[in-house]
């Protein structure tokens, strides 16, 4: 990333600033702004991530080069996290919310801002970005939302069309090991221990909490400002990636925003665009701050008279587990839905054709295998390796598959496709995963984009109903949305399976699935390319020097998939090592690995198994924590079973202890 130096202003950095909440709770703030104290305008990015150690890789980057164009930056801890005071017992609560709303008042009365103040963030920061934004705080004016989602059902780590995502069981494990940080004694003195002690005993386990709630009610209503779109007035920029969990919400936005919009589409993983992986990486900063200028300081700049969405029109690329780069090009459109986009029907042939002209009457039927969904990565990829979709052809080889004749001329798909499904199914409880796939001439099979159903919610997240087996439905499967050129040659293939692990917990009982091809239908959204002129180029990234930081320990990141033919065990072991670093500002050695392992035996159901393990430790001199803490999840036709551990030590000596065992009904998932 291009290092650059600005004459604009000259930045200072207060390392810790201690905000008083009006219940007299002390949050903890990092902020960067012009040393000169002229009042500007301030940016909040305000997460659980700890300021001082967890983004401050990232922070350093971004906030001095921000701040030197004329803003305060204003980097908040959540209550009960990093250095700031109180207990955080769940994600989006109305506690944070509220004090979101206290920290924006307290920002605009600071005599070195004007006033204005802008929010911005990345998954857990664009989320509350969006949820404040609806409580309408007077100072806040604008809102930078990346990687979030405005319902917090249907897109987020914890549910997939009403399916329980494996996600959620590595995110809540990770929150878990979070929670047990303590914060930086030499920044909140004598009372670091009281503050960890009530954060090992008042957390929680987190995912208790989720899987109790398996169908969309009012627990995931609350945050979603879906629920009434509304009440958020100011301006919304939203940020996603193809590769990201979250690129749903960009479209759903620019349909339901009433107020300035803009929306942006990447190749990227769940990353910000300036360190953007799968690349192109861009200069964010450079947008960004048109952004600003153009709604904290009243600066026209031209963003708006640009068109409001702009996509990434990826190109064909090799099935791999990994890509650094992703070829194609970037496309505009005027608004969402766009005019430029039809939706175009493709019929299920039962002779396993795909195809614009008439249907064909038949029946297909699926039952499954286990292990279908291997080659599926991760339901949000962090652009680490093996968290891509590989090879399809294995998960096809237990699926039932409908394809196209190689194509005469290129293809272009922008927005969200459909299967539309008529079914009958031999379980009360069923799921569906649909694939969509690019073939190339040899054979080798990449994922495009995918939708998954849990069929007891084919007409409501909020109230499914049973299945009668044998009884006919039909239900439609959204997919991902996704901007992809299918190449002269190459074949278009849809892929429907009764399972998909280990990205969805499977049904209860094993299903066969029979498709009245006639009655169904794949449903895509083709795109006429226009001849507008190429959009403005972004640029290289550009940003400020990065922390310095001694690496102690490398990283490492591995994804191995294990069939033991003799045990007929199949394991997933992904293993995230984020290795050991110093920071030389504060001098805080800290480490940490994560190791999940997803696995099944041979044909039995009530085999499959979730378990993760995360090491943490934090030193400085002869002071040192560490913290372990495991979770199970494995599942009966009625109920998943949780187990859970946490131990933190302060040296060698346990300062807390504690285990859950709970089993929690299954609601129809």
């Amino acid at each position: 990333m291009d290092q650059v130096r600005t004459n604009l202003h000259e930045v200072t950095e207060a390392r810790h600033v201690e905000i008083t909440l009006p219940d007299g709770c002390v949050l903890a703030a990092r902020i960067w702004r012009p040393a000169d104290g002229t009042p500007v305008p301030a940016i909040l990015e305000y997460l659980p991530y700890r300021k001082g150690d967890g983004t401050l890789a990232r922070d350093a980057v971004r906030a001095p080069h921000i701040a030197a164009h004329g803003y305060a930056y204003v980097r908040v801890d959540l209550r009960g996290t990093g250095e700031s005071e109180g207990l955080m017992e769940d994600e989006y609560t109305a506690q944070e919310l509220q004090d979101g709303c206290d920290v924006i008042a307290w920002i605009a009365a600071q005599d070195w801002c004007d006033g204005n103040v802008g929010m911005v963030g990345i998954s857990w920061g664009g989320f509350n970005g969006l949820q404040i934004a609806a409580l309408q705080p007077p100072a806040l004016k604008a809102v930078v939302s990346i990687a979030s989602t405005d319902d917090r059902y249907a897109d987020d780590v914890h549910y997939m069309g009403g399916t329980m995502v494996i996600d959620q069981i590595s995110w809540a494990s990770n929150m878990f090991a979070i929670n047990t940080l303590p914060p930086d004694p030499d920044l909140v003195g004598d009372k670091w221990r009281e503050m960890w002690l009530e954060r090992l005993r008042g957390s929680g386990l987190w995912l208790r909490k989720w899987l109790e709630h398996q169908r969309r009610d009012a627990f995931w209503k609350h945050g979603s400002v879906c629920e009434d779109i509304s009440r958020i007035e100011v301006p919304v920029y939203a940020v996603s990636g193809w590769a990201d969990g979250y690129c749903r919400t960009v479209f759903r936005l620019m349909e339901s925003l009433k107020g300035p919009k803009k929306g942006l589409v990447g190749p990227w993983s769940h990353k910000y665009p300036h360190i953007g992986v799968p690349g192109p990486a861009i200069d964010w900063a450079a947008e960004e701050l048109r952004w600003w200028d153009q709604w904290l300081k009243g600066i026209e700049t031209g963003i708006m008279d640009e068109p409001q969405l702009r996509l990434y029109m990826q190109d064909h690329a090799e099935p791999a587990s990994y890509y650094a780069h992703r070829e194609g090009r970037w496309i505009e459109e005027p608004s969402w839905p766009s005019p430029n986009v039809a939706r175009s029907p493709f019929a299920l042939g039962a002779d396993g054709t795909l195809g614009q002209g008439g249907a064909q009457d038949g029946s297909l039927s699926i039952r499954s295998p286990l292990g279908t969904g291997l080659a599926g990565g991760k339901w949000c990829s962090y652009a680490k390796p093996g968290d891509q979709p590989v090879d399809q052809r294995r998960d096809d080889a237990g699926s039932l598959v409908f394809q196209t004749a190689p194509l005469e001329a290129p293809l272009e798909i922008a927005g969200d496709a459909n299967l539309e499904l008529s079914f009958s199914v031999d379980q009360p409880v069923a799921q569906v995963a649909a694939r969509l796939v690019d073939v190339a001439p040899d054979g080798a099979a990449t994922r495009v984009s995918y939708g998954l159903l849990n069929l007891t919610h084919r007409d409501s997240h909020e109230t499914p109903e049973a299945l009668v087996p044998g009884e006919v439905y039909k239900a439609t499967v959204p997919f991902k949305h996704v901007a992809q050129t299918f190449r002269a040659g190459h074949r278009l293939r849809l892929s429907v399976s009764t399972s998909y692990f280990p990205i969805a917990w499977p049904a209860p009982e094993p299903v066969t699935l029979s498709l009245d091809t006639a009655a169904s239908r794949l449903v895509l959204p083709l795109r006429q390319p226009s001849d507008d002129p190429a959009p403005r180029e972004f640029g290289p990234p550009k940003g400020g020097a990065p922390a310095e930081m001694d690496r102690l320990a490398p990283a490492k990141a591995d994804w191995v998939v294990t069939e033991n033919l003799a045990s007929g065990e199949t394991r997933v072991t992904i293993t995230d090592d984020e290795g050991r670093l110093r920071i030389k500002d504060s001098g805080m050695e800290t480490g940490g690995c994560g190791v999940e392992t997803y696995s099944f035996s041979g044909t039995d159901w009530r085999s499959f198994r979730g378990h993760v393990v995360w090491d943490l430790d934090m030193s400085r001199g002869d002071w040192r924590m560490s913290s372990r803490t495991e979770t199970e999840v494995t599942a009966t036709a009625t109920h998943f079973i949780v187990k859970a551990k946490l131990v933190a030590r302060e040296g060698d000596t346990i300062a807390h202890e504690e285990s859950w065992d709970c089993e929690i009904p299954r609601d129809l998932a």
